[in-house]
C-alpha cells in the first residue's frame, strides 16, 4: 500500500507541474508579455489635417500626398473635410485638437476665420502649419505654400505677352478672404495694372468653383460687349469659363488661364481649350507638410516659408 502512495504522489507532483507550463505563447503574464501590451500602444505620433474642400481635386491631390507621406513616417493622420464653411472648419479643429495631435496642417477655407481655431491649437500647446493658403491671426510655425503672387504675375504676363499688351480681360476671383485669392489678385494686377492697353473689364468672385464659373461667365458674357482673355483664379473657375465661352461660340476667339494645373486642366490645355494653367505641386505640399510636421515633432528649426515651384503649363 505504502509503494502505491509513493507512485500516486509521483504521479500528482507531475500533473502539477505540467499545469504550471501550459502558459499560451504571447500571454501577459511575464514580463515579456507586458512589453507586448506596450507596443500594441506604439505611441505613434497623431498628425491632424484640416482641408478647406475635398470637392477641388487641387485639395485632394494634397491630401493623398500628406497621407502617404505620413503613412511613410509611421504617423497617424487624421483629415478633415470642411467643405469651404469657415465654420464648420472652425469646429472640425476644434475636435482635432481633443483627440490630442500633436501637430496641426491647417489649409483655411478663410484666412480671416481660421484664426480663432488656430488660437486655440496654440492655447492647447499644439503647433500649427498652413498648407496653400495663410491665416490673418494666431501662432504659425510654418506656411507651405506656392508663391501665389508670383503665380498671378505669371498668368498676367501670359495674357499681356499673348494680347500684344492690348486686350479686354476679365478676372474671376477665388473666395473672398481666402490668401490664394488675394495674393494671386495682386500678381495679376501687378502686370496688368501697369499696361495701358488692356482693360479689366469684369471681375467677380466664383468662389473657386466650376459651376460657379459658368454661371459668372454667362452672366458676364451678357452684359460684356467685347472679350480678348479670362484670368481665373483657380482652374475649376477657368473650365466653367470655358463651359461658357463655348455655349456662345468664342472659345476660340478668348484666352483662357487658370491655375493649379489640375488634369483636367491640363487635358483642357492639351486639346486647346485652354491656353495655359499655372502648375502648382499639391501633393509635394502636403509630403512638405508631413516634413515640416517632422521637424516640429524633433524639436528643429524650421523655415518660416517653405516654397514650392511653380511652373507655367501651354501645352
Amino acid at each position: 500500500m505504502s509503494k502505491w502512495m509513493k507512485v500516486l504522489g509521483i504521479v500528482g507532483l507531475l500533473l502539477f507541474v505540467v499545469a504550471c507550463s501550459t502558459d499560451q505563447p504571447g500571454s501577459s503574464s511575464s514580463d515579456g508579455g507586458g512589453e507586448e501590451g506596450e507596443g500594441s500602444d506604439d505611441g505613434a505620433k497623431k498628425i491632424g489635417l484640416s482641408i478647406s474642400t475635398l470637392n477641388n481635386p487641387f485639395f485632394v491631390s494634397l491630401k493623398d500626398g500628406a497621407e502617404k507621406a505620413a503613412e511613410e513616417a509611421g504617423y497617424e493622420i487624421t483629415t478633415v473635410d470642411a467643405q469651404n464653411d469657415p465654420a464648420t472648419q472652425v469646429s472640425d479643429i476644434e475636435d482635432l485638437l481633443q483627440q490630442n495631435i500633436d501637430v496641426l496642417l491647417v489649409n483655411p477655407a478663410d484666412s480671416a476665420a481660421v484664426a480663432s481655431a488656430i488660437e486655440s491649437a496654440n492655447s492647447a500647446g499644439v503647433p500649427v502649419i498652413t498648407v496653400d493658403r495663410t491665416a490673418d491671426g494666431g501662432e504659425v510655425v510654418t506656411h507651405i505654400a506656392s508663391d501665389n503672387v508670383a503665380g498671378g504675375e505669371m498668368a498676367g504676363q501670359f495674357i499681356a505677352d499673348e494680347l500684344g499688351e492690348e486686350g479686354q480681360v476679365v478676372e474671376l476671383e477665388g473666395i473672398p478672404g481666402a490668401s490664394a485669392t488675394r495674393e494671386r489678385g495682386e500678381g495679376f494686377h501687378n502686370i496688368v495694372d501697369e499696361l495701358d492697353g488692356i482693360e479689366v473689364v469684369a471681375k467677380q468672385s466664383a468662389n473657386f468653383d466650376r459651376s460657379e464659373g459658368l454661371t459668372v461667365m454667362e452672366n458676364i458674357l451678357q452684359s460684356t460687349d467685347s472679350l480678348d482673355a479670362v484670368f481665373a483664379h483657380n482652374d475649376e473657375m477657368a473650365l466653367g469659363a470655358v463651359q461658357a465661352l463655348e455655349s456662345q461660340g468664342m472659345l476660340e476667339d478668348v484666352i483662357v488661364v487658370g491655375f493649379d494645373a489640375t488634369d483636367d486642366a491640363r487635358t483642357a490645355v492639351s486639346e486647346g481649350r485652354m491656353d495655359a494653367t499655372v502648375a502648382q505641386q499639391p501633393e509635394l505640399i502636403g509630403e512638405e507638410a508631413i516634413m515640416a510636421a517632422d521637424q516640429v515633432m524633433n524639436d528643429e528649426e524650421v523655415e518660416e516659408f517653405i516654397p514650392v515651384e511653380l511652373q507655367l503649363v501651354t501645352e
